[in-house]
């Protein structure tokens, strides 16, 4: 009896056997149908053995041979090992993800046909032309090359060209985009600077059945450069040559559930195992990939100009919001900024990270304010659609007519959201053309690129967005961007968070002045002599690197130790804090049996710690050895495993981004 030991995508970190009907032509790598209880799920094999510890009469058999899905190829079920041993998830759930869409009509691989316009690759500078160099070398081979460049300095240009050399020598191309909405206009720039490229795009909005022929494309080598989100690094490449990581440092690139694992991370070790090289680029490089350009391991290569070289960054003017004036939120300085841009038929950008129309509801009375019952946060104001929404776990109310705690009905919107400067500068600027760019506008499928083609093609006069038009847009006609709101991470109980929020400002005030017109940067603030907006002001993201990377050593935080969070959530306070107690006594034990090399610091509260109706919190492990963590939590989830405690949802998260 032939026998297959199965990895499927359940709850758990074993294997399963199975024996095989005959004329299945099963090697390692192939996805199967299986039964599991009363599910048919599809799973990968792992291995073939000639028997199994099951007796024969309980193995059941395979129902299917999934022929129509490629085996997938050993350097992918080692990273799917790596996955699962370094993030501590079932192998199953790990090689689901590098899995298409089972559900779809079958189909056939699919490209983007190639087109017969002549090549549209811009020349390089000798900046450029010196990384390009740097990245691909003589032979190759695998390397880590950080390109930090100013926003405008043309990284796109590089990715480009070392695409170009890649895909001439018969290579794929795998680049990583954070965010959905960056993909088109990557698409797009492709497009026109590589025109005959079999090019395909992966991301979660896609439709199964072009999810799935995209994917056979990418595992046929039918396409040669493949765009796409956090998911794409597990796709099949037969042919692969390079890897580019656009935007590091953004966290999308972290998967916040399920398995947590970080896609520029995993192209690293994907790249390793191929012997390939990858680009990690960025403006403002994440602090883990800052320090190991400092130390020598990764390659780094600067880009401090604008490529084209009429145009410099932006100045950034800080202006206290004391003395601002503001009416609706703008103040006097950049409300004359902004009727000068109009006179001049120039575009400007709003940036406020915050949608809705205010935050929250407060009576002017007895200071009730609306907080969500099932989540510890506030209510935003939704005018629009006249309701009241928790952005965190989707409850929506009516507006009350009244305090529902003294009957006062004089409710007040406290603060602003991105609906309520769109009505305050509408009525500023009556003749303005203004489009509200967030998640609310743009649900509609194809609203948000029909925005953006608006905008470019100069039909827009004020875009009041979200970090939505912080990134990767260009756009020529933009030479003014204001800041509004952007002091509340300042001081935020995240370590992360000062770092987040340069990064984002760096990203939003690079939008202005890449065309033939100068740009400016006007960041309204309660705290204009803080560290961050004096190094922001001089687009010195060096001198901010340096005071975090001594403020992280010194607290023994990233990327001087490694961190790994036990997060879990119950409806019972008790059930849980009862929990977690345990757990994090466990874990002591553990640690003191192998040299105290890892601390576990008591349960804590999570930042948001009730949200959809559950209680939240967590226990933090710190190690200033990776491998000690490692061997570490491989034994505590065992033992976390053995409390059985069902009242309790919980997970590890390995290097956490976030504490909420």
């Amino acid at each position: 009896m032939a026998i297959v030991r199965l990895a499927l995508p359940v709850a758990t970190h074993r294997l399963f056997d199975y024996w095989l009907p005959s004329g299945l032509d099963v090697q390692p790598g192939s996805v199967l149908l299986a039964r599991l209880g009363n599910k048919k799920l599809a799973g990968v094999a792992m291995e073939l053995i000639a028997s199994s510890e099951v007796e024969p009469e309980r193995l059941q058999p395979i129902d299917q041979l999934a022929s129509w899905i490629p085996p997938l190829p050993e350097d992918l079920r080692a990273l799917a090992r790596f996955v699962s041993e370094y993030y501590q998830q079932p192998i199953g759930q790990c090689l689901a993800l590098m899995l298409p869409p089972l559900s779809a009509a079958r189909s056939s691989p699919c490209v983007a046909p190639a087109s017969h316009a002549d090549a549209r690759l811009r020349s390089l500078n000798g900046e450029q032309r010196a990384a390009l160099d740097s990245i691909l070398g003589d032979t190759h081979a695998f390397a880590v090359s950080l390109l930090q460049g100013v926003t405008g300095s043309g990284k796109t240009e590089v990715y480009l060209a070392a695409a170009a050399r890649m895909i001439a020598e018969d290579r794929q191309v795998l680049l990583l985009a954070p965010e959905i909405n960056l993909t088109p206009q990557l698409s797009e720039r492709i497009a026109a600077a590589l025109p005959h490229a079999a090019t395909v795009v992966l991301h979660s909005r896609l439709s199964d059945g072009d999810r799935r022929a995209h994917w056979l494309a990418a595992a046929s080598g039918g396409a040669q450069l493949i765009v796409g989100t956090r998911l794409s690094v597990f796709t099949p490449l037969p042919k692969l040559g390079l890897i580019v990581v656009d935007e590091e440092h953004d966290e999308s690139f972290k998967q916040q559930d399920g398995v947590r694992y970080h896609a520029r991370d995993l192209a690293i070790y994907r790249a390793r195992l191929r012997d390939v090289p990858v680009i990690l680029g960025s403006a403002t490089p994440s602090l883990e990939s800052y320090a190991k350009a400092k130390r020598g391991r990764y390659r780094w290569l600067k880009l401090p100009q604008r490529a084209t070289l009429r145009t410099a960054l932006p100045p950034v003017r800080l202006v206290a919001n004391r003395i601002a004036g503001s009416v609706e939120g703008i103040g006097s300085e950049l409300a004359r900024a902004i009727g000068e841009r109009l006179s001049r038929r120039e575009q400007t950008l709003i940036f406020i990270n915050r949608r809705g129309f205010a935050p929250s509801l407060l009576c002017a009375g007895c200071g009730w304010k609306a907080e969500c019952t099932r989540c510890a946060s506030s209510m935003v104001l939704h005018r629009e659609a006249a309701r009241l929404c928790c952005h965190h776990c989707g409850r929506v109310t009516t507006i009350p007519a009244a305090c529902p705690d003294c009957g006062n009905q004089d409710l007040l919107p406290l603060g602003f959201g991105t609906q309520r400067l769109e009505r305050g500068i509408a009525a500023l600027y009556p003749n303005a053309r203004i489009v509200r760019v967030d998640r609310d506008s743009t649900r509609r499928k194809g609203s948000f690129d029909s925005m953006r083609e608006a905008i470019a093609a100069g039909d827009v006069d004020i875009m009041i967005g979200t970090q939505m038009l912080a990134k990767g847009h260009d756009f020529p006609r933009l030479t003014l961007v204001g800041v509004l709101g952007a002091d509340n991470s300042l001081y935020s109980a995240e370590y992360r968070a000062t770092e987040r929020l340069f990064a984002l400002l760096e990203q939003v005030a690079g939008r202005a002045g890449r065309g033939a017109c100068a740009g400016e940067v006007i960041i309204q603030t309660d705290f204009p002599d803080h560290p961050l907006y004096v190094a922001l002001s001089a687009h010195d993201y060096d001198r901010f690197a340096a005071t975090l990377l001594a403020e992280r050593q010194e607290l023994k935080l990233p990327p001087f130790s490694h961190l790994a969070l036990l997060r879990a959530e119950a409806k019972l306070p008790r059930a849980l804090s009862d929990f977690l107690e345990q757990a994090a006594e466990r874990g002591r034990e553990l640690s003191s049996r192998h040299g105290n090399r890892c601390e576990v610091f008591p349960p804590t509260p999570a930042t948001m710690p009730r949200r959809a109706g559950l209680e939240r919190a967590q226990v933090l492990v710190q190690s200033l050895n990776r491998r000690s963590l490692q061997e570490f939590l491989q034994q505590w989830r065992a033992e976390l495993d053995r409390l059985q405690e069902r009242r309790v949802r919980w997970d590890l998260d390995v290097d956490p981004l976030s504490f909420a």
